[in-house]
């Protein structure tokens, strides 16, 4: 049996269908589904069973698991904003440690989610310790269990990968509101008021030409499974594109598919400001000293282990993406 975690979220649910893909269907999905809408990222994924997370995390406490044969562990908060250390420590950083020595006394792989947010400013995004200076509780949680992973890897009983995801967008991350991708969200702006809204300059960067590492759910899942297929790989990786790229591209991509799909032509950037496709609203004051206005994944070390599939840059991802949820009508506020 192969366990995820966060299995009703955003990149958990990809996996599953990742897996279902391969046929592969003996799943045990770990979720909280206290907000019951969530189960909607899980009806088209084929489980085995389902457990709340508290059991599951009780099971790993006690020794009360099936056997198994992988552990996918994406169940985390991701809210950057959010302020409760003691919380964000103890879902974040102590229950993955558990998880982790289970699956170390049992000889099970883990591979668990990381995230870009260890690096905090920037500039440089190579799997490195001086490179890592979170900004906030969020970051701190995740670089924290990646430096137990460093002290414990020349004992390690099993494979144990966590990857650094950078900006994910792709299907299946409605239920995550204000923590969803830059693209749902000017998806959604276009539709109910005709416009996209990104930040203006700040930091030095030009309105919206605040530049992210944007990857593709569909390249994660790739990433996630090239490591189950390689159990004898362990270490800490970067998930990104190995791009950068500026939110203006993401925002004119979103318009000009829309565009498209109503049998307009596209219109280059500034035209589409000057036509108010595309406007610019003031930097928040709470977000500065604690955004990330550049990113870029240095995606060498993964290169290393084997994975050559190629990474879809924005115009070609975040247009599959439009697409995609305009042919399902899946756009939620």
């Amino acid at each position: 049996m192969i366990v995820v975690t966060g299995a009703a979220g955003f990149i958990g649910s990809n996996i599953i269908r990742g897996l279902n893909r391969r046929g592969l269907t003996n799943i045990l999905a770990v979720d909280d589904l206290t907000d019951g809408d969530k189960f909607v990222n899980l009806v088209e994924g084929k489980i085995a069973d389902y457990m709340h997370k508290d059991d599951f995390r009780r099971g790993v406490v006690t020794g009360c698991l099936p056997s198994l044969r992988a552990v996918f562990h994406q169940g985390a908060c991701s809210d950057t904003t959010e302020r409760d250390g003691h919380f964000m420590m103890d879902n974040n950083y102590r229950v993955t440690l558990e998880i982790f020595d289970y699956c170390q006394a049992h000889k099970i792989p883990l591979i668990y989610a990381s995230s870009a947010a260890v690096y905090g400013a920037g500039p440089h995004y190579g799997e490195a310790l001086e490179n890592e200076k979170p900004l906030n509780v969020y970051g701190y949680s995740k670089f924290l269990f990646d430096q137990v992973l460093r002290a414990r890897m020349a004992s390690l009983t099993s494979q144990v990968v966590g990857l650094r995801y950078f900006n994910v967008y792709g299907p299946q991350e409605q239920h995550k509101g204000r923590m969803a991708s830059v693209a749902f969200h000017n998806m959604n702006q276009f539709f109910d008021e005709g416009h996209v809204r990104l930040f203006g300059g700040w930091d030095g960067y030009a309105d919206g030409g605040q530049l992210r590492d944007f990857i593709s759910v569909h390249d994660v899942v790739a990433v996630n499974l090239h490591f189950l297929d390689h159990p004898e790989v362990s270490g800490i990786f970067n998930c990104g594109s190995g791009r950068a790229q500026p939110f203006n591209d993401v925002a004119s991509t979103v318009v000009n598919t829309l565009r498209a799909l109503s049998g307009q032509t596209p219109m280059a950037l500034a035209d589409l400001v000057k036509h108010g496709s595309l406007r610019y609203v003031a930097f928040p004051e709470d977000l500065k000293g604690r955004y990330q206005s550049y990113t870029q994944a240095d995606i060498s070390a993964l290169r290393a282990t084997g994975f050559t599939a190629p990474m879809r840059d924005v115009q070609t991802g975040v247009a599959e993406y439009v697409r995609g949820l305009h042919a399902s009508s899946a756009l939620v506020k």
